[in-house]
């Protein structure tokens, strides 16, 4: 099979490995092989396909599709290691394990505020930049698909959380929105400079920094 027809299927693998989480699936794979070997295998599942997915897009042929907008990354880009870093680096009870800071009499804080998902939509802009830059299909199909993983897994970790945190998560949801800015522009919440401070947005454009100097020797080529 040719690495490009692999790619699709890669990355139709990798999306469904993802996805696991929210089907009766899980709980059986729980019960039989325990928290801690669900985890092991599931680590392993997407570290497998993701693998395949980052082999097939290198060796699959190029198929340009349309004139991609070269320099949109140097503006998009930045903005989505600052919401990945802020994300990453704050009090964020949509992160793996934070499920208590739900309780938090005022759990929307910082860049919380703006989007209760802001890693996730660090990821959807740093997907949807390379697929208008590259304009070719492999580039598609391969950014895609991080692109709807990050959007739909967003959309079903909100009902998952919904329906296992009840009146804590409906407390979170009433004060916080899914699209960046929504629930302020709503009034629902307040943007606060403040709370955010200056150290993650910083760290957020030194990450961006370092992806923008190492691109060539990590990826092969030159970023703009």
């Amino acid at each position: 099979m040719d690495p490009s027809a692999q790619l699709y299927y890669a990355t139709a693998a990798f999306i469904a490995t993802h996805f696991v989480t929210n089907t009766p699936l899980r709980a059986a794979l729980i019960r039989s092989l325990g928290e801690k070997g669900y985890l092991g295998v599931y680590s392993l599942a997407a570290f497998a396909t993701l693998g395949w997915m980052i082999w097939a897009y290198a060796k699959a042929t190029p198929e340009p599709q349309w004139a991609g907008w070269r320099l949109l990354p140097a503006y998009v880009m930045p903005f989505a290691f600052i919401l990945i870093a802020c994300g990453f680096f704050s009090r964020n009870p949509t992160l793996v394990g934070a499920d208590r800071l739900l309780k938090n009499p005022d759990p929307a804080r910082s860049i919380i505020r703006v989007t209760r998902h802001p890693i996730m939509w660090g990821l959807m802009l740093w997907a949807a930049a390379h697929i208008l830059t590259r304009g070719e299909l492999m580039s598609t199909v391969f950014f895609g698909g991080f692109l709807a993983l990050a959007a739909l897994g967003t959309l079903l970790m909100d009902q998952r959380k919904a329906k296992a945190h009840g009146a804590d998560w409906q407390r979170f949801a009433a004060v916080t929105s899914h699209l960046p800015f929504a629930a302020i522009l709503q009034g629902r919440n307040r943007f606060s400079a403040r709370e955010i401070g200056w150290r993650n947005p910083a760290i957020g454009l030194a990450l961006y920094a370092l992806f923008l100097w190492a691109h060539p020797w990590m990826f092969g080529s030159r970023p703009y």
